[in-house]
């Protein structure tokens, strides 16, 4: 294990950082590669930094299946509103749907997607 060390860093406003920067190289090599493994996902999370698409997609962890009527009295929307906002889940790959005649009903892509809306509101939930 190899440590590269550099100047120590004298500016005292970056309490929260290191004083000196010392670096495991082999670590380095070993993750920096595997770093790009995430490239995509930041998209998920982008779906979800809204909070209308956040409300909708927790509202579908509630309910196994709701319309875009549903959807759109819950968040207090119009339907185009709601339908839009489904219509990008859905693109993000976070939502699918079916129609029934002239009804649309909207779910959770898999479990994945639940889970992680529930984590998220179980992580906020502990302060």
């Amino acid at each position: 294990m190899k440590r590269v060390i550099r100047l120590k860093n004298t500016d005292k406003s970056l309490q929260d950082s290191c004083e000196v920067t010392i670096y495991d190289e082999e670590k380095i090599e070993k993750i920096k590669p595997r770093v790009s493994d995430v490239e995509g996902v930041e998209l998920l999370f982008k779906a979800l930094s809204d909070a209308t698409r956040l409300k909708i997609a927790y509202a579908l962890t509630l309910e196994e299946e709701l319309c875009v009527c549903d959807v759109a009295a819950i968040i207090g929307s119009t339907t185009a509103t709601a339908s839009h906002h489904l219509r990008l889940l859905r693109n993000m790959g976070l939502a699918k749907y079916r129609k029934k005649g002239k009804m649309v009903f909207y779910s959770l892509e898999d479990e994945h997607v639940h889970q992680l809306v529930s984590i998220a509101l179980i992580h906020s939930q502990e302060g």
